[in-house]
C-alpha cells in the first residue's frame, strides 16, 4: 500500500471512530480544506460543483466574521494575506495581528481564540498566510508561526499544547549554526505536516535552511543547509566560508509535498538580504542554492536534485510561491512560476525540464565588483505569460500628459529586457520587484490539465548607488541613516504600504514596541538585536520619537564600514506623474495555460481602477485562486477595486462578482458542510495606502 501521509492515517482512524474522515487525495480537496491551497500538492483544486457555471450569478454573503484586529490606514495598514482551513466544520484563520481564530464553518460563529502574543498589544503588520495541521485520529493540532515561534495549539479547545517545545512554542531562531541574537527568524507561510513531521522554510535575517520539527515534541529532526557547507553540494559556487556569515536562499513562500513519494519541494529565494539582493560584489560565483527549486527526501532532508532559476541573482527573482505538483502527458511534474512572468515545468522524479530550455548569455554589470554569471536559463516553452522588455512604444498611452511625462524618464534608464544588470542610471526591470506571478501560487485542474496564473505586469527601476560613508557617532540619526534609509529613506516617507512611513511612527507605537521591533524584526523586516546594543536601539528610537538629543548630523566618516562597495538604492516603481503604471496595460492578468500543449488557452486582465472605468487595464493582484469541478475559477487578489470573482475556467468569461469590505489580498477556500458549499475569503486590504484594511471573512453560498 502507498503511503499517503499523516492526512490519509488520520482519516482512516477517524473512520473507525465514527467521524467523518479528511479527504486526503494529495491533487484536490472535497469537503474540507485541509492544507494550506487546499491539499499538499498546492493544486487549489476542489471536487465540490454544488456551485457551478449554472447557478453562481446567484451566490449570496452566507456570513461574515470580522476578527477586530484591523489596525492602521493609509501609510502603515495591517494586512490579513491568509488562506482560511476548514476541518470537519471548523474553519481556522489568523487575523491582522496573528491571532488565531476557530469559526463555526456553517455559520461563521466563534468558537475560540487563541492570542500568540499573550495580551501584548499587536501594532506592526505580522502577514501569516495560514496554518498547518495534524492528527493521530485522536490528538489533533494546530500548527503556525508567531514571530520568531512555531507553537501548537489544541485544534478542539484552542488551548496552547505545553508539551510541545518549551511550553508550547519553538523559538525558530536556534538550531541554524549562528548566535540565535545575530539572526532574526519568522515565517510568512505554513510549514507542511509529513507523518509526525513539520517541515518549515523561513524568512528573515537569517540563512535559510530548511528545518523538520516532531509535531509531538517540537525537536528538530533534520536541517538542509540551503547555503552549503564544507563537502556539501554547491559549496564551491560561493566564497570561501560565506555559509558562516550569509543569509538568505530561504523559503519564505512555503513548501509543496508529495506524500506518495515522500518529497518535499523548496522554492529558495535569492542568495542575499536586503540591499544584498541587488548587489553580489561579495558573494561571487552561481551561489546556489540561491533563486533554485529543492526537492528534497521528507524523511530525511537529503537533497534528490535541484535546479536553479537564475544565477549569481542580483534581481530579486526568487520564486514566490509554492510549486504546483501537476501531469503532464501522463509524467508527474512539478510547476514553478516566477516573479519573471516564466513557468518551468520539470520532471518531478529528476528535475529535468520537460519543456525545451534555452541558455542565453546577458549583459555584463558595469558595476566595479559585480560578477555577474555569463549564463542565465530561460523555458522556451511555455512562452512567458508576461512582457519581458519595455520599450519605448509600450509605455502608456493614458494621456498625452502621462505618456510625455514616463518617456522623459524612459530616455535616462537602460530596458535591455530579462537579466539586464542594475545600474547606477537606473534599469527597468520587467515584470517588476512584485512579479510577475507572487505568492498566491498557480491553481492546477488535474481533470482538464489546465494551470491558471495570476500576474502583475508592472515596470519598475532597479538602481544601485555607491556606499554611502558611514555617519560618524552613536546618534539616533547616525544610526538610522547607517542602517533604515535603505528601506524606510532618508525622509524616513518609505514606500508605502510595503515599507511604512515612519514619520509620526511615535504616535502609533510606544518606545518599548519600537525597540522591539527594530531588535526582532518581523514580516520582510529584519532584526537588528546581534548588530545593535540596547543602548543604540534606544538611540533609534529616540530620533524617531523626536528626541533632540538624537537628531545630531555629524559629518559623514569614510570609509563604509560596510563591505560592499555598492547598494541597493530603494524600490521604486515606474509610475506616471498621477501613480498609475508607465507601462500600456495590461498591468494585470490571468491566465490559463494547457500544460500538456505548453499552449495558453486565454488570457484576459484581472482587476481595475474603478475611477479610470476601463476593466481593461487589469491592476496589481495579490493573493491565489481556486479552480472547482463546478467549472468555476474564484480569485479576489485585485487590490484597487475590492473584487471577489468568479470566472468560467474553460473559457474566462466573468460569472460573478461582489464587492468586499476590504480588498481580498489572500487566496479563498471551497468547502462543504452538511452538503451545502461554501466559499470564502479574507478582506484584509492592507496593499492600498487609499483605502481602510480590514479583518474580516466572508462566506458565500447559494440561496
Amino acid at each position: 500500500m502507498k503511503y499517503l501521509g499523516a492526512m490519509a492515517v488520520c482519516a482512516l482512524l477517524l473512520a473507525g471512530c465514527g467521524q467523518k474522515p479528511i479527504d486526503a487525495s494529495s491533487s484536490q480537496s472535497g469537503a474540507d480544506w485541509p492544507w494550506y491551497h487546499g491539499n499538499p500538492n498546492g493544486t487549489h483544486y476542489s471536487t465540490l460543483d454544488q456551485i457551478n457555471t449554472g447557478n453562481v450569478r446567484t451566490l449570496k454573503v452566507a456570513w461574515t466574521f470580522d476578527s477586530g484586529d484591523a489596525f492602521g490606514e493609509g501609510d502603515n495598514p495591517s494586512d490579513m494575506e491568509g488562506n482560511p482551513m476548514i476541518i470537519r466544520g471548523r474553519l481556522y484563520f489568523v487575523s491582522p495581528k496573528g491571532r488565531l481564530f476557530c469559526l463555526d464553518a456553517a455559520r461563521g460563529t466563534q468558537i475560540w481564540v487563541f492570542d500568540p502574543a499573550f495580551g501584548d498589544a499587536v501594532n506592526t503588520r505580522q502577514r501569516l498566510r495560514g496554518v498547518s495541521y495534524w492528527s493521530d485520529g485522536r490528538d489533533e493540532r494546530i500548527l503556525f508561526t508567531f514571530r520568531n515561534h512555531l507553537l501548537a495549539v489544541d485544534a478542539k479547545t484552542g488551548h496552547l499544547i505545553d508539551s510541545f517545545g518549551h511550553n508550547g512554542e519553538v523559538n525558530l531562531k536556534a538550531g541554524l549554526g549562528r548566535d540565535p541574537v545575530s539572526v532574526s527568524v519568522s515565517n510568512v507561510s505554513p510549514g507542511v505536516v509529513y507523518k509526525n513531521l513539520i517541515i518549515m522554510g523561513s524568512t528573515g535575517n537569517t540563512p535559510g535552511h530548511i528545518r523538520a520539527y516532531d509535531v509531538r515534541t517540537g525537536a528538530m529532526k533534520w536541517i538542509f543547509h540551503t547555503i552549503p557547507q564544507p563537502g556539501e553540494v554547491g559549496y564551491d559556487t560561493w566564497p570561501k566560508d560565506a555559509w558562516k556569515t550569509a543569509m538568505g536562499a530561504n523559503a519564505w513562500s512555503g513548501l509543496t509535498l508529495d506524500p506518495e513519494s515522500g518529497l518535499v519541494f523548496a522554492p529558495l529565494g535569492s542568495a542575499g538580504m536586503g540591499s544584498k539582493d541587488f548587489y553580489g560584489g561579495d558573494r561571487e560565483g552561481d551561489n546556489l542554492f540561491g533563486t533554485s527549486l529543492v526537492a528534497l527526501d521528507a524523511n530525511t532532508g537529503k537533497r534528490v536534485w535541484h535546479f536553479q532559476l537564475v544565477k549569481h541573482d542580483i534581481w530579486d527573482r526568487d520564486p514566490p510561491t509554492p510549486p504546483t505538483l501537476i501531469t503532464v502527458n501522463g509524467v508527474p511534474a512539478v510547476a514553478q512560476t516566477t516573479k519573471a512572468g516564466l513557468v518551468f515545468i520539470l520532471d518531478r522524479k529528476t528535475g529535468k525540464p520537460l519543456y525545451p530550455v534555452q541558455e542565453v548569455h546577458p549583459p555584463a554589470s558595469d558595476i566595479p565588483g559585480e560578477v555577474t554569471s555569463p549564463t542565465q536559463v530561460m523555458p522556451l516553452k511555455p512562452l512567458p505569460y508576461n512582457r519581458q522588455q519595455l520599450t519605448a512604444d509600450n509605455l502608456t498611452n493614458r494621456t498625452p500628459e502621462a505618456h510625455a511625462a514616463v518617456a522623459k524618464t524612459f530616455a535616462t534608464l537602460r530596458s535591455r529586457g530579462p537579466f539586464d544588470p542594475p545600474s547606477l542610471g537606473g534599469t527597468v526591470l520587467l515584470p517588476g520587484m512584485d512579479g510577475g506571478a507572487e505568492w498566491g501560487g498557480a491553481s492546477y485542474d488535474p481533470t482538464s490539465g489546465i494551470l491558471y496564473i495570476n500576474s502583475n505586469e508592472m515596470a519598475w527601476i532597479l538602481k544601485v548607488k555607491k556606499q554611502p560613508p558611514m555617519i560618524g557617532g552613536r546618534s539616533g540619526y547616525a544610526l538610522y541613516q547607517n542602517t533604515c534609509a535603505a528601506c524606510h529613506g532618508v525622509d524616513r516617507k518609505g514606500s508605502p504600504p510595503e515599507f511604512p512611513s515612519l514619520v509620526g511612527v511615535d504616535h502609533r507605537l510606544s518606545g518599548e514596541q519600537m525597540a522591539r521591533q527594530i531588535a526582532n524584526g518581523g514580516g520582510r523586516m529584519p532584526g537588528f538585536g546581534g548588530q545593535y546594543s540596547p543602548e543604540d536601539i534606544k538611540a533609534i528610537v529616540g530620533y524617531l520619537s523626536g528626541d533632540p538629543a538624537q537628531q545630531a548630523k555629524p559629518a559623514p566618516d569614510y570609509p563604509s564600514t560596510d563591505n560592499d562597495a555598492y547598494v541597493f538604492d530603494g524600490y521604486a516603481k515606474f509610475l506616471d506623474p498621477e501613480g498609475y503604471p508607465a507601462i500600456a496595460p495590461p498591468w494585470g492578468v490571468l491566465s490559463a495555460l494547457d500544460v500538456n500543449t505548453g499552449q495558453y488557452l486565454w488570457q484576459i486582465p484581472l482587476g481595475e481602477y474603478p475611477e479610470l472605468h476601463d476593466p481593461s487595464t487589469g491592476s496589481e493582484n495579490y493573493g491565489g485562486a481556486v479552480v472547482t469541478k463546478g467549472g468555476l475559477l474564484f480569485i479576489a487578489a485585485t487590490v484597487y477595486d475590492n473584487q471577489f470573482r468568479a470566472f468560467n475556467k474553460k473559457t474566462g468569461k466573468l460569472l460573478w462578482q461582489t464587492t468586499l469590505p476590504a480588498a481580498g489580498a489572500a487566496t479563498p477556500a471551497t468547502y462543504s458542510v452538511k452538503g451545502r458549499q461554501y466559499v470564502v475569503i479574507g478582506a484584509g486590504g492592507g496593499k492600498n495606502a487609499k483605502d481602510k484594511p480590514g479583518g474580516s471573512i466572508v462566506a458565500y453560498t447559494l440561496p
